[in-house]
Formats: C-alpha cells, structure tokens, sequence
C-alpha cells in the first residue's frame, strides 16, 4: 500500500481547521479569552455587517478578543453551535472554511426577552502560521435571527470602540 503524502497532509489539515472552528466556539461559550485568541492570527478582518449592520474592520487580535469578550461576557450563557463545515484550499498555507451556526444568546433582563439567536453561516479565511491555522478572516453572515437585541446593549458603542482600534 503506498501512503498519499499530499492527501494525508490536507486531511490533516481540515482537521486542524475544524479544531478552531469549534475552538471558536467553545471560548465563546465559557469566556475563555486565551483559548479565543489562539484561534487568530496577528490581524483580523471582522465582518458582522449582514446581521448586526456593523462595519467590516481590520483590527488586531487582540483588541477583537478584548471587544468581544467584553459583548459576549455580558451575557449569562450563550451557545454556539456549527456544524457542515465545507474546507476549500488555496494553496498550502491558506484555506476558507464554511460552517453553518446557531448562536444562542441569554441575558435577563426587565426589559423584554432574555433570547436572542443568530441563524446562519461563517466564512472564516485561514492562514496556516507557526502556531498552526488560524483565523485571519471573519464573516458571519446571518440567515434570520430571533429574539430580544436589547441584551447586547449599546451595540453602536460597540462598533465605535472596534472602529476606533483600526
């Protein structure tokens, strides 16, 4: 039997594409900041704009862990959930993975519901580092979404910090 060296590598690596992907996932969840950022590269592009009319930035990593980590610790639980990921590569060191989500977002409050979900799909570009893959591109595009946006806040003040990090 002859051994595929060039399958066996890429098999490889959309494993290791899929692991940030649901590493994405699971620092959400538990507000774990270090396992987040070890999903991204040095820079990232965000792009939330489909569904929470945000604009598209350049930012580093750190200070997208710093902002979304302040967003999502608000809230008392959330659950963020992907599945079919399609993997296409270009080239060796670069990759885009698609992947469907449901985020589901908890936090009472007086002022309506305590839900609010996000319906849809992330195209996550990836950039193969020292450190392994990670994310250097990142578009939610949503579906439909359900619930209270009251539990985010002020989004707006949000954006403006996000912003004013570029």
């Amino acid at each position: 039997m002859t051994i595929d060296t060039t399958r066996l590598q890429e098999l490889s690596d959309r494993a290791a594409i899929a692991a940030v992907q649901y590493r994405y996932a699971t620092a959400s969840d538990s507000h774990d900041i270090e396992l987040l950022r070890s999903c991204f590269g040095a820079q990232v592009e965000i792009d939330f704009s489909s569904g929470f009319g945000s604009p598209v930035v350049q930012v580093s990593a750190d200070e997208w862990v710093r902002n979304a980590s302040s967003s999502m610790g608000g809230m008392t639980a959330t659950h963020h959930l992907m599945t079919n990921l399609r993997i296409e590569f270009s080239g060796a060191d670069h990759a885009t993975c698609v992947t469907y989500v449901q985020a589901n977002h908890h936090k009472p409050n007086p002022f309506g519901d305590s839900d609010q979900a996000v319906y849809g799909h992330y195209t996550n570009r990836f950039e193969r580092t020292p450190e392994g893959w990670r994310i250097v591109g990142c578009k939610l595009t949503s579906r439909w979404m359900t619930g209270n946006f009251g539990i985010y806040g002020d989004l707006d003040a949000h954006w403006r910090r996000v912003q004013s990090a570029q």
